[in-house]
């Protein structure tokens, strides 16, 4: 009887300290349904398209749905130009930035989706296994100067690729009964690429500054301003606050990030990982020295880019921004209708960089970094 009661008490001791998530809405900005990226490491253009979506109804009120597919196919000539000239001695992969989107801007412009679907016939899901081997096929038969290969003009070649696995290019088309060329339609939305930047933290370079840095997914050589990571974390919640939305490029190969319940922290204890799935638990302290040392080990890597459109707390009031994620919302697949909680901690520690609009930064901030 005595070791019943004892049992019965420890399990009540447990209901009462154990505390399931319970979240409520600090900030919810705008931003367009969950998309999924398909078969395909396309996870920069879906994240920034969204971005971008939500930056246009911001200015404009309008709800566009943006085709990723457009700025993947505009990009990939790049991606092949600096592959060639680096003579085949740098990535070559379906990855991207963020910033290579608003490169795709200034140069192709920008168009809807039912302008530009990069689906074929019947085809729903997007699958381009088929692109970066084919591709690489037609530019190391270049770099190598074999004289036997069948694609004596690589741009010619690369293009067919393209045309036949995403879609050839549009120079013109019709979106609500009006004309427009890519550049025009860009115009209409009222983004303006040079209004937007890129932030990092890391403690290798000096703060204040701009550096490149140096991930494989930057085959653009794209350059980001590095603040401190206190500045890093104030200038997410700012702009959250002031209504700006903005594109995440983070580490999400850790156990404690999962699109399956839609939630990512940083245990302090390793064996309170699954707990942490439903449950608040205590997370680590991040310090700049922390962070760096994760991402000079490679436990920190570039992985995907999503797009933070908010900010939730627990009942303890533990604040995590919502985050949305470009797997889908098979509510079987993934938690939170696709979109993924993570936890403060978690992107101090494992966040690479953050796209935003120059707008959105402090007067403080923008006047360290000289953006007018």
């Amino acid at each position: 009887m005595k070791k019943l009661l004892l049992i019965t008490l420890l399990l009540a001791t447990n209901l009462f300290f154990a505390q399931k998530y319970q979240f409520n809405t600090v900030y919810d900005i705008e931003a367009s349904e969950v998309k999924s990226q398909g078969k395909t490491g396309t996870c920069w253009s879906f994240s920034t398209s969204s971005f971008l979506e939500s930056e246009i109804y911001r200015l404009t009120k309008k709800d566009i749905n943006i085709s990723e597919m457009y700025s993947v196919r505009s990009t990939y000539p790049k991606k092949a130009w600096n592959y060639v000239m680096r003579q085949g001695k740098t990535q070559f992969s379906e990855g991207g930035l963020s910033h290579d989107i608003i490169n795709a801007l200034k140069t192709d412009g920008l168009v809807p989706e039912s302008a530009f679907t990069g689906l074929f016939g019947s085809q729903i899901e997007y699958d381009h296994h088929k692109i970066v081997p084919a591709l690489k096929t037609i530019l190391d038969a270049y770099i190598k100067n074999d004289v036997h290969s069948k694609f004596p003009n690589w741009k010619k070649a690369t293009d067919s690729v393209l045309d036949k696995e995403i879609g050839k290019k549009i120079t013109s088309f019709t979106y609500k009964n009006k004309k427009y060329t890519p550049l025009s339609f860009l115009k209409m939305t009222k983004i303006d690429p040079d209004d937007y930047i890129t932030l990092t933290t890391y403690t290798h370079q000096p703060y204040y500054g701009t550096f490149i840095l140096n991930i494989p997914d930057n085959f653009s050589n794209g350059s980001f301003y590095n603040i401190p990571l206190d500045d890093f974390a104030y200038a997410i919640d700012l702009a959250l606050k002031k209504g700006f939305t903005l594109a995440l490029d983070i580490d999400v190969s850790e156990k404690s990030f999962s699109a399956k319940y839609g939630i990512a922290i940083l245990p302090k204890k390793e064996n309170d990982i699954q707990k942490g799935m439903t449950e608040i638990i205590e997370e680590v302290e991040v310090t700049p020295t922390v962070r760096q040392n994760e991402f000079e080990n490679y436990n920190t890597t570039d992985d995907h880019l999503m797009h933070i459109v908010g900010l939730v707390k627990d009942q303890k009031n533990n604040l995590y921004y919502k985050v949305k994620n470009s797997w889908g919302n098979n509510s079987q697949r993934v938690g939170n209708n696709g979109f993924v909680y993570i936890s403060k901690a978690y992107v101090k520690m494992k966040a690479i960089s953050i796209l935003v609009h120059k707008d959105a930064l402090s007067k403080h901030l923008k006047n360290k970094l000289d953006i007018h």
